[in-house]
């Protein structure tokens, strides 16, 4: 609680459950920085507002980004909706950059926020903490809206990011 009876530690909001263990995040003596927090493309494009959902992140968060098997994508949705993405992306895939992520920040936690079951598996191999995007956007007060329009391939795997750009360059 702040001073004036406000709640500015939506960390708590965000991934209290029954199973996590999270009382050094919930410091009142320092709130904020206690996370790394990474979307999937898509967790970020089920939000409503994505720029408002971030900043709101950022407040209790020292790392917010979002990752996807296509690079190009992520920098095109971080454009768009004018984010700042606290991780270098680079052509690997999710794992790879998960695992990287979580090798270089210092945080006592790590939040994944993905779709699917694929992800789940993805956080827990990683050694991350998972959320739905509903469930993160339930926890911390967010709307989640109309994802943007798909693009099929923003979460394909090397082969299909290959074969594109193979097909790319012959057309």
């Amino acid at each position: 609680m702040t001073s004036d009876g406000g709640d500015d530690r939506r960390e708590s909001d965000v991934d209290r459950d029954a199973e996590s263990d999270s009382d050094d995040a919930e410091s009142d003596d320092d709130p904020a920085g206690e996370m790394t927090l990474v979307f999937t493309l898509g967790a970020a494009r089920s939000l409503a507002d994505p720029a408002a959902a971030f900043a709101d992140a950022r407040r209790w968060s020292a790392h917010v980004g979002v990752v996807a098997n296509d690079t190009s994508a992520v920098d095109a949705f971080c454009d768009r909706h004018d984010l700042e993405n606290d991780y270098a992306l680079r052509d690997w895939d999710k794992w790879g950059t998960l695992a990287d992520v979580r090798e270089s920040t210092d945080t006592p936690r790590h939040v994944f926020v993905g779709t699917s079951g694929e992800d789940r598996r993805l956080a827990d191999t990683v050694g991350w903490e998972f959320r739905t995007a509903r469930e993160a956007a339930e926890r911390a007060g967010w709307e989640l809206g109309n994802p943007d329009p798909p693009d099929r391939e923003a979460d394909a795997g090397i082969l299909t990011r290959l074969r594109r750009a193979v097909l790319d360059r012959l057309h």
